[in-house]
């Protein structure tokens, strides 16, 4: 899997950061691995996937498709330009590998807060980022000091910002939670000592991105 969405990446190498505007958003769709999808021949796999980036280099001619890239061990991320999610789910319909549901897919509304999206032009380098995703964990017993505690965890990751070690970080909304991309490996402490997460309203889970540099507008 990761295999193909580097070849994905290869294809990804269309136009310059234009699009990189503050306050922007776009629409973020996982690709999840799914656990129950079906055993295939090799062949067939093959000819899913050789159609899968047919179709992502024709989002991305198109202007469609900003940013993408594979976590280690499967799945990825793709970035759109656009803020309407049935769009996208109508640009995605194409895709041998969505019509064969390798894929559980999450499509979410992204507003970054510290850097954009925009597509890599060649010559471009390839670097790997850990990738955390913050999913919200309200409940009865601690609705009350949600408000306190997400403002201390929005406190927390200025600090963080403040290493010079993060790419990316934006939300998803309100009960959607969002995301936070930094250099290189990063020991697990780094996120778990994060309030929101130590007091158990938010989730996260971490992974490493495979992606092209600059596709966050980083430097």
């Amino acid at each position: 899997m990761k295999k193909h969405f580097l070849v994905c990446l290869i294809l990804l190498t269309i136009g310059s950061c234009v699009f990189a505007q503050s306050g922007r958003s776009y629409v973020f769709v996982f690709l999840h691995t799914r656990s129950d999808k079906a055993e295939l021949p090799k062949e067939e796999v093959d000819k899913i996937m050789a159609g899968h980036m047919a179709n992502t280099n024709k989002m991305a001619k198109e202007g469609k498709l900003l940013a993408a890239g594979p976590f280690e061990g499967g799945g990825g991320i793709f970035i759109f330009n656009t803020t309407s999610v049935d769009e996208v789910t109508e640009w995605m319909k194409a895709d041998p590998g969505i019509q064969a549901n390798r894929w559980k897919l999450e499509k979410l509304l992204y507003t970054p807060r510290t850097g954009s999206v925009c597509a890599v032009k060649e010559p471009y380098e390839m670097t790997m980022y850990t990738f955390v995703r913050f999913l919200p964990n309200i409940a009865k017993f601690n609705v009350q000091m949600a408000p306190e505690t997400f403002g201390r965890h929005d406190e927390y990751l200025k600090e963080i910002k403040k290493t010079g070690n993060v790419i990316a970080e934006g939300t998803f909304g309100e009960s959607e939670g969002g995301i936070l991309i930094m250099k290189g490996k990063v020991q697990s402490e780094v996120i778990e000592n994060d309030p929101a997460v130590r007091e158990g309203l938010l989730e996260m889970w971490s992974k490493e991105l495979y992606v092209a540099k600059g596709s966050f507008f980083e430097k």
